[in-house]
């Protein structure tokens, strides 16, 4: 039997709280767990100390025995130290799609013609050119 630690979602709607449990991973999220060993609440502050509690010794029980934790909570356990977790780095994930930069570019090249629009180049004054050849002269 593979073995995870996972949260659980409880609370309301659009009011979450989440167990952190010990379960079979072929159990429903909900549904059947072995044993309870914290909670998350995010609702909380990230700074609060009641948003992540943990037991930490049962947590170490259970990996000792080879508990996979999910991603979210093997950040809880890297945060309290028990378990060490290898930082990700996927520089993809923040850039926008392809339509997006489409319309980026689109709203780029409407606000150069505006631009252009509102302020024509200025045409080279004949005018200062021949005040300055009269002053050569003279």
């Amino acid at each position: 039997m593979s073995v995870s630690i996972r949260l659980s979602r409880g609370g309301s709607k659009k009011r979450p709280y989440y167990r952190i449990v010990v379960a079979n991973s072929r159990a429903p999220r909900d549904g059947a767990f072995i044993e309870k060993i914290g909670t998350y609440n995010p609702l909380l502050a990230k700074d609060d100390e009641k948003r992540v509690v943990l037991n930490g010794e049962r947590a170490k029980h259970w990996l000792s025995v080879g508990a996979q934790p999910t991603d979210r909570v093997a950040r809880f356990l890297d945060a309290a130290g028990l378990k060490e977790r290898a930082a990700r780095s996927n520089p993809k994930k923040g850039e926008p799609g392809e339509k997006a930069k489409e319309r980026a570019e689109e709203r780029a090249e409407k606000l150069a013609a505006a631009e252009a629009a509102a302020n024509p180049p200025a045409p080279e004054a004949p005018a200062e050119e021949a005040a300055a050849e009269e002053t050569t002269e003279a």
